[in-house]
């Protein structure tokens, strides 16, 4: 559980590290966002995850994604590494060919997309400790699944959908 844990913590730190160079330092980080179907967003793919648009909308990624990152890398028949590759890459993917036309940015692609693998897993893999932690991650942050929804404001909902597809799509290829 510690490897879990630690591994987490460092992953949520790259994102205060990025934060800081953006927050407190000024860089203009936003340009390495994703642009819907331009060239140059596809970079984003890459780098939108670690990129947030206030303090308060890291704050909001942080949590989640340690908690979630954790419980994934508890258990190395959730393919950890693998599976959070793919989601990274097909929900950049899917957010480059979706959405509209604005800059995307934050790690809540990623957060959906782990949300959802671990609750497909959970039915896919057969085993109680699976399913336990399916119906924990389902409790706790299973609100926020309306956030795949259409929406108007700066809520990337394309990212969301396009992590929550890239979750299931990752569950089917480790668990089929």
């Amino acid at each position: 559980m510690g490897e879990a844990v630690e591994t987490s913590a460092i992953c949520v730190g790259v994102l205060f590290i990025v934060g800081f160079f953006k927050f407190f330092l000024g860089f203009p980080l936003q340009a390495f966002g994703i642009i819907p179907r331009t060239l140059w967003g596809l970079v984003g793919i890459a780098c939108s995850p670690l990129i947030h648009a206030s303090p308060a909308h890291l704050m909001a990624n942080a949590v989640p994604l340690f908690v979630l990152l954790t419980l994934l890398l508890l258990d190395k028949r959730y393919y950890p590494v693998r599976t959070l590759g793919l989601i990274w890459l097909a929900s950049g993917l899917g957010t480059w060919l979706i959405g509209r036309p604005a800059v995307h940015i934050g790690a809540s692609s990623i957060i959906y997309g782990l949300l959802i693998y671990l609750i497909a897993s959970g039915f896919m893999m057969k085993s109680w400790r699976s399913a336990f932690v399916a119906l924990l991650v389902l409790i706790c942050y299973g609100g926020i699944i309306y956030g795949v929804l259409p929406q108007r404001g700066p809520v990337s909902w394309e990212g969301h959908l396009s992590g929550a597809v890239a979750g299931y799509w990752a569950a089917l290829k480790n668990h089929d």
